[in-house]
């Protein structure tokens, strides 16, 4: 009677061992995804995770972000192309004394420019922003920043917003010319 009942229990403990190590691996899997992710997106991973509320969503989020990135083909600028747009961007700049307003609306239109000869789709603003961060999450923060003052109206506009915005398109500018920027 006593060998019949040490079956069953010694059977309910190894399901139960097996429950645990299966758990315990979702966990460590759930933690390197949720490490990972924070590596790859910096910065915009909190600001998912503050937009959905809770990581589970924000990461699913990210995720779909990374793969539609890499349906794309993105590719590098051409030597021509980088030279080019490097001229622009001094030109850019230099207007900036002259008519600051024009200036940074010019720098939205040459990271728009810059973007698309690089392969990244021209849909609306937000799917731009989205797709950006996915190669480029150090800078979308100032991409986002920079077309938030662009598309202000120009009366409640300072020369000092206007130089803020001029800095954050240089600083994605820069990054989307970079040779070393990452590529499929």
């Amino acid at each position: 009677m006593q060998g019949q009942m040490v079956l069953p229990v010694v059977v309910i403990l190894v399901i139960l061992l097996l429950l645990v190590l299966v758990g315990a691996r979702w966990w460590v899997g759930q933690r390197r995804r949720s490490a990972q992710l924070r590596e790859q997106f910096g910065p915009e991973y909190d600001r998912a995770v503050n937009e959905h509320g809770e990581p589970g969503a924000a990461e699913a989020e990210l995720e779909q972000r990374a793969e539609r990135v890499r349906q794309l083909h993105i590719q590098p600028l051409s030597p021509e192309d980088e030279t080019r747009f490097a001229d622009d961007w001094r030109s850019v700049q230099a207007r900036f004394v002259d008519d600051p307003q024009a200036a940074v609306k010019d720098a939205d239109g040459l990271v728009e420019a810059v973007m698309q000869a690089r392969g990244y789709p021209m849909a609306n603003f937000e799917q731009r922003a989205a797709d950006i961060s996915v190669d480029h999450p150090e800078v979308v923060e100032n991409y986002r920043s920079a077309h938030a003052i662009a598309v202000l109206d120009e009366r409640q506009l300072t020369t000092e917003d206007l130089r803020r915005a001029m800095v954050y398109y240089r600083s994605l500018f820069e990054d989307l010319l970079s040779r070393e920027a990452s590529v499929r």
